[in-house]
């Protein structure tokens, strides 16, 4: 036995003894409870794993670790999102093929994995490349074909020219590709388009049923948009460019329709906004005069060149451009000046808006931009006049003609009722949120199930012959016209389908999202051939209990397998409605990163104030030409620090220590390897005390410790384990592991001054034994394989895998005396120590009898005296 912690004399043995004896294998019971703990479902990349991922991993082992020992089924499976543009695009860099370079790199991570102790049932494990996997990705499409919810249309779409891929608009950042950094192109291309439309009540109001950081809920409600108003008809008149009396209108054209939230306001329109994109335009262009369709048409193709996102940066200056026509206000039957501009969106809403910029910031800056008028309609009381823009849901009407003079609430009312009534338009609910743009023209991706027949059809693929296996391809880049690579694979493409008839396979490849959409579901019952899952098996895992992984993927991952699930719970597939009932998001993990000040001519990435640079290069470098910043740890910017690293030189225990001790588990990190020594020296002495304990152990002392009554130091001895237990399973239930890790310190700290006082008697002698194990067993989540070397050297056999977790005694746990603080007017003025249990007014009689409390009490009037029972007393003097 080790008088201290070394990792290189036991680590790796008890990695191969839990890999021989198969122990993280997941047990079903159905008469024990469940408990379903997960990870996101990572990418392997060639830079493998830094301690940042770690950072989730280790965490939720440690309470699968637990809840095992607490006699739950767990599962606690691990696989590998191996289809996609990141996989694809390393492939191309390294000259290789996506398929064995996404194998090697999935092995390397589960070698990490295990290497720092994670309990995965790898038996479960697959890739979503696996052609046993991506089978029942494309029978899940084709069900929602089926189902009208997977559809394709011609779309305008973001064009990464370097990637040559469309891309989601989650995917773009300040107008460039995420992940190339191309400027992002628009392109009207056939895509594939997920209906999730058809669940955004579904999915706002389900939020109400998870435990989830309310910030992630927040977003997701805020992407889905839910907005109620009207919905109403505007007449496009072709007019001069300044209406004045008698206006003739020349020519009508279809009406367009706008939506607003605040039909209220109403009167206070004195422009409307169409998008560039709206399907009026040509029109717009064929009736303005020659100078505005010109101006516009010039518009259009500047518009063209902005992703969406910076359209609607509330940073970036309005622009636009006048049609030359105008709209009339069906209300009050005035004529207001349409304009083109491109913070109005095609695909949000009705791509057409009434302007209020009275009562609306966008359009207060557009009209005072542009120098259009602005008429106030709201007022906070009568007589009033409003700041403008008076932005509020609150108020009374002005200069709204009969309506004048009512609350902004019952003019909403009438105002509807009178629209519908006239058939001029109807009130309304509508989503921000869009349908889920799933097709990319790559080629490592789960192919479409979707054969094109000579008469125009489409026709899924017949089930029978799923999966459609992607072709073996020697070149797989992308043309530069952005077709896909598939659809120069003749035999591929050339097929019959269920009647013989011939045809052509789609060639486009669905996103990555579509496969970590599921997975979940999977892991389930992994290696089912006749159906994606059981649904008696599903239903008994799920739903996830415990999901754990970054806050980035709040709208696109988390929204879309939620949506997967709704929609495969409709077809009676699975009985959850919900994907993961609890989610936990880790903080990054940061590294002191160098940087160097930029030339002149250098063009710096987004968001970057430097150019990045290894510490190799700084250090050749002038001192001030260099400058240092915490960013997060990745291998892009070459700051990855590797469990490898840190397990060489510390152990993989210690490493688990350190990140579970380091920060709240919600709290960015700044990593230094060197603080992980601190967590070497508690291991040190939890090894050392081990030691002292071991002559006062009795492995049976479960069978006599209740004989006893322990008093003195076994008393305290016992109160402080049993007082450990509780705070313990209560911290690693709620993700407060570092409190876990402080608690399990102050305990070692605990038992180290009690054994200075051990006594020779069978209580103390057995009130040892039981905080011997208890330590060991305590500590065994969070440092596993020192937990099973420590049970081994006191004499036990097994692992503490499979061990009873410790329970607690209320009773043992309870302190004997409580101390009180006195105060007087919120000073505090002495502290008391009392019986544990002591009544609120023997409380205020000690605290009256204190001699320094007495003093600021003399001769004054106690106004009130509040209690916190066991904790405080406080005297609320004149």
């Amino acid at each position: 036995m080790p008088e201290r912690y070394n990792p290189a004399e036991f680590e790796s043995k008890w990695q191969a003894r839990w890999k021989e004896a198969d122990l993280f294998k997941t047990v079903e019971d159905s008469d024990k409870p469940k408990f379903y703990g997960l990870d996101f479902f990572p990418y392997p990349s060639g830079a493998g794993l830094s301690v940042g991922h770690c950072r989730n991993y280790i965490p939720t082992d440690v309470l699968c670790r637990m809840k095992r020992m607490q006699g739950y089924s767990v599962l606690h499976p691990m696989g590998f999102d191996a289809f996609g543009l990141p996989a694809e695009n390393e492939a191309i860099t390294t000259k290789s093929h996506p398929e064995p370079m996404v194998h090697k790199y999935g092995l390397n991570y589960r070698r990490q994995m295990d290497l720092i102790g994670v309990s995965y049932d790898w038996s479960r494990s697959f890739w979503s490349s696996d052609p046993n996997y991506y089978k029942w990705t494309q029978w899940i499409f084709e069900q929602l074909f089926k189902s009208g919810l997977a559809y394709r249309r011609l779309a305008a779409v973001n064009w990464d020219p370097v990637d040559k891929t469309v891309l989601a608009d989650e995917e773009i950042v300040g107008g460039r590709a995420e992940r190339s950094g191309a400027l992002v192109e628009k392109r009207f291309i056939p895509q594939w388009f997920f209906k999730i439309t058809e669940y955004a009540q579904r999915l706002i109001d389900d939020l109400d049923t998870v435990d989830w950081p309310e910030g992630i809920k927040q977003q997701q409600r805020n992407w889905i948009g839910r907005s109620e108003g009207c919905q109403f008809q505007m007449e496009i008149a072709a007019g001069q460019d300044s209406p004045g009396e008698g206006l003739q209108i020349k020519e009508r054209t279809p009406v367009f329709e706008v939506f607003t939230t605040r039909i209220d306001t109403v009167f206070g329109m004195t422009f409307c906004v169409l998008a560039p994109e709206h399907p009026l335009m040509d029109q717009v262009v064929k009736m303005a005069c020659r100078e505005h369709a010109r101006r516009i048409e010039e518009y259009r193709e500047a518009a063209k060149r902005l992703s969406e996102n910076d359209r609607l940066a509330t940073t970036r200056e309005k622009t636009g451009v006048f049609t030359g026509l105008y709209a009339i206000n069906p209300f009050n039957k005035q004529q207001v000046p349409i304009w083109i501009a491109d913070y109005v969106l095609a695909t949000y809403g009705t791509g057409a808006i009434m302007a209020v910029p009275g009562h609306d910031d966008r359009d207060f800056e557009f009209a005072t931009k542009f120098g259009i008028d602005v008429v106030p309609v709201i007022s906070p009381g009568a007589g009033i006049e409003p700041p403008l823009p008076f932005v509020t849901k609150d108020g009374f009407l002005i200069n709204s003609g009969s309506y004048t003079g009512l609350a902004v609430a019952e003019a909403q009312e009438k105002l509807g009722i009178w629209l519908e009534d006239r058939g001029l338009g109807q009130r309304k609910i509508q989503y921000r949120l869009r349908d889920w743009l799933i097709s990319r023209q790559r080629y490592w991706g789960c192919p479409i199930p979707i054969i094109h027949t000579k008469d125009g059809e489409m026709e899924p693929v017949p089930e029978s012959q799923l999966p459609v296996l992607l072709p073996s391809v020697e070149s797989y880049a992308p043309g530069d016209d952005g077709s896909s690579p598939l659809a120069q694979v003749a035999e591929f493409v050339n097929c019959t389908d269920a009647d013989g008839r011939l045809g052509q396979r789609e060639t486009d490849t669905m996103g990555g999202f579509a496969c970590s959409s599921w997975y979940f579901l999977r892991f389930c019952d992994p290696f089912n051939d006749k159906q994606p899952w059981n649904p008696e098996i599903a239903n008994y895992w799920m739903p996830v209990d415990c999901y754990v992984g970054g806050a980035e993927h709040a709208v696109m991952h988390l929204l879309y397998a939620r949506f997967w699930t709704k929609f495969l719970h409709d077809q009676g597939l699975v009985k959850a409605t919900e994907p993961f009932q609890r989610l936990m998001n880790q903080g990054q993990v940061l590294s002191y990163t160098p940087f160097r000040k930029p030339r002149a001519d250098e063009k710096l990435d987004i968001g970057e104030d430097g150019i990045l640079i290894t510490k190799e290069e700084a250090a050749k470098l002038p001192k001030d030409q260099v400058f240092y910043k915490w960013v997060r740890m990745s291998k892009s910017r070459r700051n990855v620090v590797t469990p490898d690293e840190v397990v060489a030189e510390h152990g993989a225990d210690a490493l688990r220590v350190f990140l579970l001790f380091v920060a709240p588990f919600s709290q960015d990190v700044q990593w230094n390897t060197e603080s992980v020594t601190g967590a070497v020296r508690f291991l040190n002495r939890v090894f050392r005390l081990v030691d002292e304990l071991l002559p006062f152990y009795n492995r049976e002392w479960h069978a006599y410790i209740d004989m006893y009554e322990a008093t003195g130091v076994a008393k305290e001895l016992r109160r402080r384990t049993h007082q450990t237990i509780k705070k313990s399973s209560e911290d690693i239930e709620r993700f407060a592991f570092n409190t876990y890790i402080s608690a399990m310190m102050t305990y070692v700290n605990e038992l180290g001054d009690l054994l200075k006082k051990a006594e020779d008697t069978p209580e103390f002698k057995l009130a040892a034994s039981e905080a011997l194990e208890s330590l060991i067993l305590l500590l065994a989540p969070a440092a596993p394989h020192s937990g099973d070397e420590l049970w081994e050297y006191i004499g036990n056999q097994g692992f503490t895998f499979e061990l009873e977790w410790p329970t607690f005694d209320p009773a043992l746990a309870i302190e004997d005396v409580v101390t009180i603080a006195v105060q007087v007017n919120g000073k505090l003025r002495d502290t008391l120590e009392l019986p544990a249990g002591v009544t609120n007014e023997d409380i205020e009689a000690a605290a009256r009898a204190s001699s320094k409390v007495a003093q600021h009490l003399e001769g004054k009037e106690v106004r009130k005296v509040v209690i916190v029972p066991g904790k405080l007393a406080n005297f609320v003097v004149a």
